[in-house]
Formats: structure tokens, sequence, C-alpha cells
């Protein structure tokens, strides 16, 4: 058959070879009898007839004649006043049972990426390429559609698939910009909702792929991207974003309420549905208000295959989960946040990805996201694969994703999982199954690179995020600025802190007096790090149980320490953190697939654990001396730290003004403390605020009515000192009150 394109090109796109489907398809001039004319040529399996229309001469289509027949069709149009527009023109299509569809042709437009993007995109500099890559709305000369663009630079080829061309990869191969190694299809007449993949062809290798910068997807185990619309939403959070910077401080208070999306609450008439993301903004929001925390920590709402992950193996990094609804819905929940003065932060996960295989692993037919040698590529505990973050367009892909979620869906901040993961090329790895850096060393100089870039980037363009490093090792400076040779992050778990403390209250209360070096070493490096004290869902799962279930002693006893440990720990140096559930005291280990026991709310020792939650979280929110210098050690005084033999504490915790200051005593033990001198700086009454002993949480309701006044005496090396009684199990908390 005679054509204008040579066969052995024809070949390779019937075949899926082709990386420029361009150089065949769509409108090409060309000189026919001697005489200039232009050719359309179009991909078309499962058609028997095709022709092509001129939208101002709609009457009169030319047909195109099959040049192979795998469905290769080619019209020579003369190049005369009136002919075919090259950019305009339509597809006339005739299948076997005579059904006619009308198209245009996806060759016959102009690609979105410049030569400056693939440019930025190759050097890891492109902060925005999530409005370049994956799937982008766009209209050109009046036509609308979706432009798609993929990072695949080993491929051999790659098409899209889906419901719009019946899941036939052949008739939308894409075109590789060489040498770049990014692929893009502009595809008209597309729209919002469209399902689709990538099937990605490395030689003889071919498999489907998600888009790794899809914005949606299908909802699990369905494991398709989805088109959608990011810009529509109308924000009205204004007030929130412009006051953030203050609102985030590190000065502020910042407590911390850790919640999974899909087992906070399920619906009365039906626990096994899930709460959709409007739903969830309204009843969150009213409970956060309800409880005074400042912020929601939600674990990933990054889509992921496996519930039982928790999100913590993601694959739609850019996808917000359809568990729960749709992009604008997720949109919606943090609006209503905002516009009710609470924060969202999202766990976020750097480290790893999963190994499912329409995701990343092996995405162009190599070891592209992920390094090829498991000595740095594999997570063999978790059955994950390691980010390559010595290749630029994988730092690229990360660095863009964290700002995506701060731009498009104005978080206010991530929290970065298994940093320590990150940092260490050894991390949870044997003797010689691992690859020291150039230098001979543990360390990940390429994550740690990666780290850095990230948190002065996401702190230079969005202003007044947090970025939250859950970090568990001695690393130095991981919440110090990069400039003076930190990391960079905002804050940093104190997995220490937690760790020691949770510890010490698991043993029973006449043992303690042996273990009280595990209370009072957090002090010594208290104000190294900007550090947030976490009870987090990592305390309430594998085998540990409930924080309730763990604490000794009998049921009052158990619910004494509890409000305890919550009240020393709303009280020592650090932003605060506690996990659903766990302020009313949940008796269950958390379930991922079951709502949280709020039947539980019916008794009231529950209510009473709830209440003091709510009042220790309004105290420390009133209380300047409780959140504004929790990082220096002008904040803080020890009072007593010795008082092994009684198991108590007494501290000072002070506000930038110095005047303003409370003092916290607690006891660890079941025995009233009933005449117990401590030395104050000020000779003044000292009104009792907070007794976690008080009936209205449950307790015995011993402690100091209205207070005490210092007298004439020095104790603990300060000039004046008060008589307080120690309420059981139980934390004080007493204001100074002059004149």
């Amino acid at each position: 058959m005679r054509t204008t394109v040579p066969l052995e090109k024809v070949g390779r796109l019937v075949e899926g070879r082709h990386e420029n489907p361009f150089e065949i398809l769509g409108p090409h001039e060309v000189v026919e009898d001697g005489r200039r004319a232009l050719a359309v040529r179009a991909y078309l399996p499962q058609t028997e007839q095709a022709w092509v229309v001129d939208p101002s001469h709609v009457q009169t289509p030319r047909p195109m004649r099959r040049i192979h027949p795998s469905g290769l069709f080619e019209a020579i149009c003369p190049w005369t006043e009136g002919a075919v527009d090259a950019n305009r023109y339509l597809l006339q299509l005739a299948d076997d049972r005579g059904n006619r569809a009308t198209m245009h042709d996806p060759y016959a437009f102009p690609q979105l990426l410049t030569d400056y993007d693939l440019f930025l995109l190759n050097e890891g500099k492109h902060w925005k390429s999530y409005q370049r890559l994956g799937a982008q709305l766009r209209t050109i000369d009046g036509v609308h559609g979706v432009n798609f663009a993929v990072w695949a630079p080993n491929a051999t080829s790659i098409s899209l698939m889906g419901d719009f061309n019946e899941w036939d990869a052949r008739r939308h191969p894409m075109r590789k910009h060489i040498p770049s190694g990014f692929w893009e299809l502009f595809v008209p007449g597309m729209g919002e909702g469209t399902v689709y993949k990538y099937q990605v062809r490395h030689g003889d290798q071919v498999v489907d792929k998600a888009d790794p910068y899809g914005f949606a997807a299908e909802l699990p185990p369905r494991t398709a991207s989805k088109v959608a619309d990011l810009n529509r939403y109308q924000w009205n959070d204004g007030n929130w974003m412009q006051n953030r910077i203050r609102t985030n401080g590190l000065d502020a208070p910042l407590s911390f309420y850790e919640v999974h999306l899909g087992s906070w609450k399920r619906p009365g008439d039906d626990p096994s549905r899930w709460l959709t993301y409007r739903e969830l903004a309204h009843q969150l929001v009213e409970y956060c208000l309800q409880m005074g925390y400042t912020h929601l920590e939600l674990m990933p709402v990054n889509e992921h295959p496996f519930s039982g992950s928790w999100g913590y193996q993601p694959v739609g990094y850019f996808a917000a989960t359809s568990r729960y609804g749709s992009p604008e819905d997720f949109m919606y929940f943090i609006d209503h946040c905002h516009q009710n003065g609470i924060g969202v932060v999202l766990d976020w996960v750097p480290a790893h990805f999963p190994r499912d295989a329409h995701g990343l692993r092996m995405f162009d037919g190599t070891s592209l996201y992920e390094h090829a040698d498991p000595r740095k590529g594999e997570h063999r505990d978790w059955g994950t694969l390691i980010f390559n973050y010595g290749r630029h367009e994988v730092r690229n892909f990360l660095l863009s994703n964290a700002l995506f979620w701060m731009d498009k869906y104005h978080v206010d901040g991530l929290r970065v999982d298994a940093v320590a993961s990150m940092l260490y090329l050894d991390y949870s790895r044997n003797e010689g199954d691992w690859i020291p850096n150039q230098f001979g060393g543990r360390e990940n100089l390429e994550a740690i690179s990666f780290l850095k870039e990230l948190n002065e980037e996401a702190h230079l363009q969005y202003p007044g995020v947090l970025t939250i490093a859950e970090e568990s090792t001695a690393w130095t400076g991981v919440s110090r600025p990069t400039y003076l040779g930190g990391l960079g992050f905002s804050l940093k778990w104190n997995m220490g802190w937690m760790n020691d403390t949770t510890q010490y209250m698991r043993h029973e209360s006449i043992h303690r007096r042996y273990h009280h070096d595990e209370l009072t070493f957090s002090l010594i490096y208290a104000f190294t790090e900007n550090f947030v004290l976490p009870l987090s869902h990592d305390e309430v799962v594998h085998g540990k149980g409930s924080l309730l279930d763990q604490m000794p002693g009998d049921l009052w006893q158990k619910f004494a320490n509890l409000r305890l440990l919550y009240s020393y720990m709303w009280t020592h140096p650090g932003k605060k953190l506690l996990f659903m559930g766990c302020d009313f005291g949940q008796w269950n280990e958390w379930n991922y697939d079951s709502s949280l026991q709020w039947d539980l709310m019916q008794w009231e020792s529950h209510q009473g654990l709830h209440k003091m939650v709510a009042d220790i979280n309004r105290l420390y929110r009133r209380e300047k001396s409780l959140h504004e210098v929790d990082f220096e050690g002008h904040g803080f005084e020890w009072v007593d730290c010795h008082n092994y033999d009684e198991s108590a504490l007494a501290f000072i915790r002070k506000a930038k003004d110095p005047h303003d200051y409370l003092l916290i005593c607690c006891n660890f033990t079941p025995v009233p403390r009933m005449v117990h001198r401590f030395g104050v700086p000020e000779l003044c009454w000292y009104e009792e605020i907070f007794n976690s002993d008080s009936t209205f949480y449950g307790g015995s309701n011993l402690g100091n009515a209205m207070g005490a006044m210092a007298v004439n005496h020095p104790s603990h090396s300060r000039p004046y000192s008060i008589e307080l009684s120690l309420p059981p199990l139980a934390t004080i908390v007493l204001k100074p009150r002059r004149g």
C-alpha cells in the first residue's frame, strides 16, 4: 500500500515500540505529486472506516484509507484555501456495526511541557511539577481535554488506557521527550472523573501503572487513577491562612489530636461504613473545640492499597484517599477546620513505598524511584522499597509532593514518618548488608541533603507551616536551622521521653522509687531540640494494649495513673500529641477496622478522664508559662527532682515574662502526702488552679482547697516555701496571686 510514512516506523507503532508516535500520527505537511499537501494519519484499531472532517465543511468529510491492517488510516488533503485546518479537524469513525463517532485527533495538538519545564524537572527544581505532570485539565483553541505527562526514561513506549478507550492501549500511544525521559499526550474531549492507567513497555515486559502524579484514584481494591480538578474549590479560610504564622509559632500552644479517619467513628446505623470527609469535618471540629485541641494530625490520607498499612505504604502520593470522598471533599474538611480555628497536619511518608505492581516499583521496567541494589533500596523489615534520593527527578517528585499539600490543600504542616530510617544507611541492617557512603560512614548523605532542602523550601514558600520529624535517635540538630548545620525541621517527636515515661508509668507504684531517673532524665536533653511529647498510635498497637490497660493497679488506680500521666505530660516542656481514644480511656487496643469505643462514655470514670483532658488542654492554652518557652532552659526550673523515695516531683514553668510562672507538683504513688514543703520564689498566696485528683475527674478530691500561703521559711534553695498536700497519683498546679 502506498503511504507517505516509512513502513518500518509503522511496524514499531503497531507493535507498541515507537517513542514518538507524533512522527507518524496527526497532521504532517507532505509533497504529493509535486504539490504541497497535508497528510492526516490516525491509528484506529477496531475501526472499519474513517473520515477527516473540517468543522467549516462538515458536509464534505474526506475518506481515509487503511494503510496497515492493524488500523492505521491516512488521508491526503490538498493544501488549498479552505482545506483541512491542521489544528482543528475532526475524525469520524465507523465500526463494523456501522456505529459512528466523531472526535478530535489527539496528535493534532501542541504539548504542555516546555523546554524550561523539562530542564527544571531534570534538575530536580520544578517545585510545582504537579502543575505539569499527571492529568492536567486544559483547553487548547477552545477544545477541552486532559494533558497527560509521566516520567519513565527507560520505557520503550507508554500508552494511555482507560474507560475512555475501552482499555485498549493501542489507541493512545504517548510521545517521549528525548533526552529528558518524560512522556506526554493531550486527549481532547476528556473530562473530570475519567479513569485511566499508563501501559508501560520495557522491551518485552508490559505492566499497567497508576499515575504517580494522579490527583485521585479508584476506591481500593481497584487501582486506576482518576482525572480530578483541584482548582474549582472556593476556599473560605483567608483569616486562618493570614494568621497562621502566629498560630503555628513555636511559642504558641500546640496540642495535636492524632486521628485515623477510618476508625475514629463509624455511623451508628452502619458500623461497616466509613464517615465521609464532610461528615468528619463537622464531627471532628466539634470534638476538637470541646476538648481544646489546637490541631488535628491525620494519619496518612494518601491513597494506599492496603487499609492495614494505616496509610504508611502509599501509592497515590498526590491523591487523597477515595475511601472518604473526593479531593474537593477533603478540601472542605480542611477549610472547615480552619474556619473554626483548628490546624491540620498530615503524616507524610517519603522514606519508603510498597511493592504493589501498579505503583512506583520498577516503574519503567527498571529501578527508577528506588535503588537497584537491595542493600540501599529495600526495607526488609517492612517489605518496602527506599527512594533514591540522589536522583534529581525522584527528589523533585517528593519535594513537589510536600509543597503540593501545602498549596492545593492548605495543610498546616507535615509530620515526616520514619526519619531515622532515612538518615542511616545501616538502619535495621546487619553487618555487611549495607553500603557505606563516599566517606565510609553510615550516614545517608543524599537523604540528609533531601531533608534539608525539603525544610528550606517548605518554610520559604509557605511561612507558618510546621515540619515535624518522627526521629528516634540522638541525631544532632533535627529541629535546628540548616544554616546552623541542622536538618531544618520545626519540631521533633521526643521518642526518648515517650519511652522512658510510659515505661516508668507501667511500673507498680511500689517499685517506682527504683526508677526515678526515667522521669528526670528527659530534662537533661529537653532543650536540645524543639520537642513534641507524643503518645501516638504506636503506643496502643502490636500487643501493647491501650494506655489505660497499660497502667498498673486496680481500676481506680488505672484511671488515676492515666490522669497523672497526661497532666504531667501537659505541664512538661514540649508541645503535645495524643492519639484518639486515649483521652477517654479506651480499653481495647486500637483497631484500624472498627470505631473507637465511644460507648464507654456512659461510665463516670471515662467521663472524668475525658473532662480532665479537656481542662488540661484549656489550662495549657490559657497559661503562657506552659507553652511560651518550651525549648529553652530559662522556661523551666526544678524545685525538687531528688525525692525518689516518695516518687514525687516539683518544678516551675515560666513564660517569657519570668514573673508569670506556675508551680507543678506530682505524686506518683497512691499514698497521699499530707504535709509537704516546697521552696517558692515569692512570699504570696499560691492558688491551686488544677488538681487531677478532683472528684470532677473521678479522683478522691484530696488537695489544697483554694491554695496555700507562702511563709518566710527557706527550702529547696529558695527564700520562701509553702506546705502542700499531695493527692495520690495526681498532679497539682499552683499560680502565684499577688496583692
